[in-house]
């Protein structure tokens, strides 16, 4: 199971969320380049990168921050979303270095995208499914779609899609756990692997989905207990 460290990048700072507010923000480091450098320096070999102005936006905004973060990492690999809706921006930021690019909003409004991308650009595309209530949010979490997480999830099983980053909204940055029910039953429901996000808060929540990891989770991603240093990166690369 693999670890992914999360920056979360709003006007140029790296920052946490509370369930997915922009309004309720918590500034952690000025330079996300040099958070970049620590993680990588612990031992992570992935980082999961979400541009939050470029996904309200829905286009990228964040682009120097990322650009300086690449710069600043040499063996660490680096996932992105946010505000990445067309064929031109994967291509742009696959040829910048970026690993592999994450589709939220398009992956609901053009799942045509989805498919040709993956066509494309083989292991390289993620889709990013957030839900409130078992449901898809788009948009930055601002809308809140009729659609289910895991019937999004279905319409790709035949697509290549290298992972789904499913992060459940009410959990996400609020430090209480994070809603392993529904994260695995949508493991079991596709042969995707999925990377959990949302409410790991704890070396425990880690083991929680260690022990679950042959219903398909092939990774978690950590953000404000790394920050808060409930986490400690030393154990939770030894645990995985």
């Amino acid at each position: 199971m693999i670890l992914y460290p999360a920056i979360d990048l709003k006007d140029g700072k790296c920052v946490r969320l509370l369930r997915g507010e922009m309004d309720k923000a918590t500034v952690f480091s000025d330079s996300p380049a040099s958070q970049a450098a620590v993680f990588e320096k612990a031992g992570f070999e992935w980082l999961h990168i979400v541009d939050l102005n470029g996904a309200f936006e829905g286009k990228p905004v964040n682009e120097s921050a990322v650009k300086s973060i690449l710069s600043h990492v040499g063996s660490m690999q680096v996932q992105l979303g946010g505000g990445i809706r067309n064929m031109q921006m994967i291509d742009t930021w696959l040829g910048a270095g970026i690993a592999r690019v994450i589709l939220g909003t398009a992956a609901l409004r053009n799942p045509l995208l989805v498919k040709e991308a993956c066509r494309l650009f083989p292991n390289q595309i993620a889709v990013g499914i957030d839900a409130k209530d078992g449901k898809v949010a788009i948009n930055g979490w601002a809308e809140v779609s009729d659609q289910l997480a895991v019937d999004l999830a279905r319409k790709f099983e035949d697509a290549g899609v290298a992972a789904i980053i499913y992060t459940d909204i009410n959990r996400d940055g609020a430090m209480a756990g994070p809603n392993l029910e529904e994260t695995q039953n949508l493991a079991e429901s596709i042969s995707t692997p999925v990377i959990a996000s949302g409410g790991i808060s704890s070396i425990e929540d880690i083991k929680r989905y260690k022990d679950i990891e042959t219903s398909g989770i092939d990774g978690v991603i950590i953000g404000r207990a790394l920050y808060d240093g409930a986490i400690k990166p030393e154990d939770a690369l030894k645990l995985c």
